[in-house]
């Protein structure tokens, strides 16, 4: 593995040059050396190296001219200063300018070899920061994607993640299915101090009562039959980052009291457990039903909703910033069609005209998985009309006048009637799970598919 590592001894004594190289030749490093300063940097040039050992007293070019000259030219090089007693101050100096460290003769090797050991690791730290700052940057960059926007609208959203994200408040996303409410948590993740902690994520309508606990809270070993081991819940998981809780309405009475006993003491136990488990995280919850229609209804607890909305960020629907459409539309035809590697340049105007007048119930995510479907099918480098004739935008013009609730309604008869049936496909192309599915099928008296589902 050292052998990948270069060393530069420059000394003007061959004798202390050499010592030095061999003992580091001995642990695996590889060498090179110089007797001056001038043909230590001729020599870089041809043999780059990633730390110098240099002597200070040395005739002509010294070791303090020879750092100022090799951080100019090469900034990234690390550099030991070795001097002796009655020259310490020289090596402070060296260290103002630069200098790594320094080294006292006459000195152990063992005690040189520490101090290179040390430096080669503490600069591998930073050097693994900054890759994992260039990902993260990247990585935010990725979240705000899909979060296209230039409506008024959104400006709100946007101010309000900026101002969010240092602290860890409570926030509360509010917004129709498919708005993006769970790009908002992670880009309020990205760019918090939690960054570099995990986001965890848990949608609570997807579950039953039984299993979302032990999925938040964990569980031991024989704590319900099919327990056969120990298992972390997401609480723990989300130690250090940050715990999102999806549709977060469909909690049941009584987890609210015990996720309300965890925001205010911050411990809680496994189920079947009786240890006092801890977790640090920054709670986040979305959703898209009316909470304080729920508290009225005795469903939701209003010191629960108190506690989790603290800051509420609401997601304006797509169709309230229609001139959204053009932008975000283009942007997912740029992205399937890179990933389909499909040559489709742009929307021909007619196009872009069925996009923008349809009402989009599903929001965002039906238009995202509008336009992948149309690119799938597309055979020409730009997308028309023929590609979006399933979007009967006339017979979604007359449900403007329509209840939210009767848009949903005939949208989720449309697409499972499209789906011949299948909750599974229907699911997938709503952007939901198949158990929401199911639940607001019974929820609007749908007729059960006789298709396989």
């Amino acid at each position: 593995m050292n052998q990948e590592i270069c060393i530069m001894v420059v000394d003007d004594e061959t004798a202390m040059r050499e010592s030095l190289a061999g003992w580091l030749t001995k642990e695996g490093y590889r060498t090179f050396t110089a007797g001056s300063g001038p043909e230590a940097l001729s020599l870089q040039k041809d043999c780059p190296s990633v730390l110098w050992l240099v002597d200070i007293k040395m005739p002509g070019m010294d070791g303090l001219e020879l750092l100022r000259q090799v951080k100019k030219d090469w900034p990234q090089v690390l550099v030991v200063m070795i001097t002796a007693y009655g020259s310490i101050e020289s090596a402070v100096e060296a260290m103002k300018q630069g200098a790594s460290d320094y080294l006292l003769k006459p000195f152990d090797p063992e005690h040189m070899l520490f101090i290179i050991d040390k430096i080669l690791k503490q600069q591998a730290l930073v050097e693994e920061n900054l890759l994992l700052k260039e990902r993260l940057a990247e990585r935010e960059g990725a979240l705000f994607e899909d979060l296209v926007s230039s409506s008024p609208a959104m400006n709100p959203v946007f101010k309000l993640v900026e101002d969010v994200a240092p602290t860890d408040t409570p926030v509360l996303i509010t917004g129709e299915t498919g708005t993006g409410k769970e790009l908002v948590a992670r880009a309020i993740h990205a760019h918090s101090p939690r960054a570099f902690g995990p986001f965890v994520a848990i949608n609570c309508g997807a579950l039953t009562e039984s299993l979302l606990e032990s999925e938040l809270f964990g569980h031991e070993r024989g704590a319900f039959t099919g327990a056969i081991k120990a298992r972390r819940g997401r609480l723990e998981m989300a130690g250090g980052g940050t715990l999102f809780l999806d549709e977060v309405g469909e909690i049941p009475l009584k987890m609210q009291i015990d996720l309300l006993r965890v925001l205010e003491e911050r411990t809680f136990q496994r189920v079947g457990g009786g240890l006092s488990l801890t977790s640090d995280f920054r709670l986040i919850c979305a959703t898209h039903q009316e909470l304080p229609q729920l508290i009225a209804a005795g469903r939701f607890r209003p010191d629960f909703y108190y506690r989790i909305n603290v800051i509420a960020i609401s997601i304006p629907a797509l169709r309230d910033r229609l001139e959204d459409i053009p932008a975000l539309a283009t942007h997912f035809l740029i992205r399937y069609s890179r990933e389909m590697n499909k040559p489709i340049k742009h929307f021909t105007p007619e196009a872009l005209r069925l996009l923008s007048a349809y009402s989009w119930p599903g929001n965002v995510r039906e238009l995202k998985n509008v336009v992948e479907r149309a690119v799938v099918i597309c055979r020409s480098t730009v997308l028309g009309a023929p590609e979006l004739v399933f979007l009967q935008p006339g017979k979604e013009g007359e449900s403007r006048g329509l209840t939210l609730q009767e848009v949903e309604l005939e949208y989720l008869r449309r697409i499972i009637t499209a789906s011949d049936g299948n909750i599974s496909l229907a699911a997938k192309t709503l952007g939901i799970d198949r158990s929401t599915l199911i639940r607001k099928i019974k929820r609007y008296g749908l007729n059960k598919p006789s298709a396989s589902a």
